[in-house]
Formats: structure tokens, sequence, C-alpha cells
């Protein structure tokens, strides 16, 4: 069963960067479209980014600009950065496919605060 560990987040300033990771298990990694969401208190989860297999990038209108999502699938790794972070970016932060048919991994919390 694929397993993902995501990581990179933190406490960062208005204005500052972060770089989340994501590791997945298992081999059907690369043949999968896989996606950044993010769930910040009392709201629903959101899809933030997906990227397919081949590499071609979409982004929620509230991060284009700011955020970029990448992937190396021979390390079964996808990647977001985070630059011009907003306080609103506040939220636990989870990769997944888009359709999330993996079981959730424990997420990454991203504090953007003075």
């Amino acid at each position: 069963q694929v397993q993902l560990v995501e990581s990179g987040g933190g406490l960062v300033q208005p204005g500052g960067s972060l770089r989340l990771s994501c590791a997945a298990s298992g081999s059907s990694f690369r043949l999968n479209t896989m996606a950044w969401y993010r769930q910040a208190p009392g709201k629903q989860r959101e899809l933030v980014a997906n990227i397919t297999w081949f590499g071609s990038p979409n982004y929620a209108a509230s991060v284009k600009g700011r955020f970029t999502i990448n992937r190396d699938n021979a390390k079964n790794t996808v990647y977001l950065q985070m630059n011009s972070l907003k306080p609103e970016d506040t939220a636990v932060y989870y990769c997944n496919t888009v359709g999330s048919i993996y079981p959730w991994g424990q997420g990454t919390q991203v504090t953007v605060s003075s």
C-alpha cells in the first residue's frame, strides 16, 4: 500500500518562503497526477496544485504565481515551493493523488505569522 510522508512545514513570516516535500512509497506513484491539498482550521480541505505524471502543473487561483509544484519520479517525491506567503496560507498541507486514492499522510503544518 502506498504511504505518503509530508515534510518541510514550519513557521514563517509573511512574504517568506517554504519548500514542502512529499515522499511516496510504491511503484504506481509516477503514473498518477499528484496534488497538494491544504486544510485550515474550521475549513474544508482544498486542492492547491496538481501535476501530471509528465510534469504539467495546475494551480488554484489563490496560489497561482506564488507556488510552484514539481516532481521527481525517480525519487517518488513531489514538491511544493511556496513564495510570498500570506497569513491565509496557514494550514496543514497534504499530498495525494487527484481524487485522493491513497491513504492520507499526517500532513505538515505551515504557519504564516509575524
